[in-house]
């Protein structure tokens, strides 16, 4: 077991419909600075290469093909960052397409996640678009066992994030795309808190910043310890770059006193 802390930077940018181009700068710069600080793992937001939401630019071939090409631009890239683990959102096709997120380590494309709940009330239409995920992954990364989940999946109490805990991940990082509306970040963190202590899990949520037509992303990205505490908070409505050391350690305590239903998934080591 590691007994060293896990370095995440929470990238918690401004990102453009359509800006495929654009956004891939900015996310690698992102991955460049968290390098730089030394990070084991940097979060960017939900459908960060396509900007979010992206809504009818999905019905384009081309352009889903285009935010492919530049995922794997980015998997190039991180051979320079072989000490980073980079999760990013893209659109993935897989004879439909998935809104998802690459997990990138050394010159390659380690694992994708699938996001499981298609939000389809209020401002969002993602079943319009996209197939829903049904595969909950844990990744082995500097020694500790890692979740990865999308937005809307965290919401859930019998969720990915609550199988991923269960298959023994001692982490969850959660990106999102989560727009602002008066008192949203009070129940946010109420919701996110219950989360981390109900599985006993560090939970990092990464949340965009910026505005898309008539919705505004109020970024706030938070880290909650396995005891459901608030650790750790970007800024609100700015781009930020949040570094938290996180004492897996602690998780792994935390279970020999309340232990968790036993491992089901094997985690992918790299």
């Amino acid at each position: 077991m590691n007994i060293l802390p896990l370095r995440v930077a929470l990238a918690q940018v401004n990102v453009t419909v359509g800006d495929l181009e654009g956004n891939t700068n900015k996310i690698l710069t992102a991955m460049q600075q968290a390098y730089a600080a030394g990070a084991h793992i940097v979060c960017l937001p939900e459908l960060a290469l396509a900007g979010y939401p992206p809504e009818d630019l999905l019905l384009k071939p081309g352009f889903v093909a285009a935010n492919l090409g530049k995922l794997h631009h980015l998997v190039s890239e991180s051979r320079h960052m072989p000490e980073l683990t980079t999760v990013v959102g893209f659109v993935d096709r897989d004879h439909d397409i998935y809104n998802a997120a690459a997990v990138i380590n050394a010159g390659k494309l380690v694992g994708i996640y699938h996001k499981h709940y298609l939000p389809n009330y209020g401002v969002f239409d993602e079943n319009r678009y996209f197939q829903a995920g049904r595969k909950a992954p844990i990744f082995m990364i500097n020694d500790v066992h890692v979740g990865v989940n999308i937005c809307e999946d965290i919401w859930y109490p019998s969720g990915p994030m609550t199988m991923q805990a269960h298959a023994g991940a001692e982490v969850i990082l959660n990106i999102n795309g989560s727009p602002y509306y008066a008192g949203k970040g009070t129940f946010r963190e109420e919701m996110l808190a219950t989360r981390a202590a109900d599985n006993g899990v560090i939970v990092v949520y990464l949340n965009m910043v910026g505005g898309q037509d008539e919705l505004v992303f109020d970024g706030g990205s938070m880290v909650f310890n396995e005891q459901g505490t608030l650790i750790a908070r970007a800024k609100q409505f700015e781009e930020d770059m949040l570094i938290v050391d996180l004492d897996s350690a602690s998780v792994f305590r935390s279970r020999l006193h309340d232990p968790a239903p036993p491992p089901g998934t094997p985690a992918r080591g790299f």
